[in-house]
């Protein structure tokens, strides 16, 4: 079973029985190379002070690693040879666990897990938080979260397939950890929803999610949540997205009214046309006749003599 499956399946399981859940609330953690780097895990369980709260690290194709485990105030592992290279912590005030992480190396970054047993056969796991290693000569940017660009169903795909679709473009942002989930507003639940791949555009990264909205979910209004580690504020995106419905009738509207005022350009410009070249007809009619008349009198004066 996949670390995620299995992630999910005891995570359930132990809120079936309200026993221990795990919530690692950063999706990723930036450090720089010989610095250090804390992760944080948040721990719901009946008592905090008897879980033996476990950390371990994923590295890219690799097996999970145990690394170490807390039970009183903190505990350090010696991993790697590196004194104190690794020391985790729990603080009973917040009922959070903490890993930190010193002496940062290019080979620190993985993904680092916290963990705690609900029982002698099953162990709950957070979600999972991505450590970035930068050099020290590199200085990130304030504005290195995503940025947004929304798309809405066109008027076509809605009348065609009676559904709708609703599309985030994510663009811009760094590291290239992301967590992106759709749910109605207003709602609690989150919604099935589609996750393009992560894509590197020169230091930063880009990414698109996308929401298939039924004929029923089209009157409702939804919101596409963004976690990154360098939104404002620390705080989740919230990306509101209208109604499709109302979005239809209202692009259906303005069209009528496009059509309208086209159909008014389309006649004046037709009668300001027809009164150019009656303007030039009677111009060129009089300055046929002017010299019409002319040749006339000429050729008058030439007989008498």
């Amino acid at each position: 079973m996949a670390l995620l499956e299995a992630v999910l399946f005891s995570s359930f399981w132990s809120f079936g029985l309200g026993q221990l859940t795990l919530e690692q609330p950063e999706v990723s953690v930036t450090g720089t190379r010989e610095k250090s780097a804390i992760v944080s895990c948040k721990v719901f369980s009946k008592d905090f002070s008897k879980d033996y709260i476990h950390w371990y690290r994923q590295k890219p194709d690799q097996g999970l690693e145990h690394l170490l485990y807390v039970l009183t105030a903190s505990a350090q592992s010696h991993l790697g040879g590196t004194k104190n290279k690794f020391e985790a912590k729990k603080y009973a005030s917040s009922s959070t666990s903490t890993l930190k992480i010193s002496f940062l190396e290019k080979e620190d970054e993985a993904m680092y897990y916290c963990a705690g047993w609900v029982s002698a056969w099953i162990k709950v796991f957070g979600e999972g938080t991505k450590l970035v290693v930068i050099p020290p000569d590199r200085r990130l940017d304030e504005d290195l979260f995503p940025k947004p660009t929304i798309f809405f169903p066109s008027v076509e795909e809605v009348k065609l397939h009676m559904a709708g679709t609703h599309l985030c473009l994510l663009q811009k942002f760094f590291p290239d950890a992301i967590k992106v989930q759709w749910k109605e507003k207003n709602g609690n639940t989150i919604l099935e929803s589609q996750q393009g791949d992560i894509i590197k555009t020169n230091d930063t990264y880009m990414k698109f999610s996308w929401l298939t909205l039924t004929k029923k979910a089209m009157d409702k209004e939804h919101v596409c949540i963004v976690k990154h580690e360098n939104n404002k504020g620390g705080r989740d995106q919230e990306i509101l997205f209208s109604s499709v419905n109302k979005g239809v009738a209202k692009n259906a509207c303005m069209k009528k009214e496009s059509d309208t005022l086209q159909l008014q350009f389309a006649n004046t410009s037709a009668y300001y046309t027809y009164l150019l070249l009656l303007l030039k007809s009677v111009i060129y009619f009089s300055i046929i006749a002017f010299c019409v008349f002319r040749r006339t009198d000429i050729f008058s004066d030439w007989k008498i003599f």
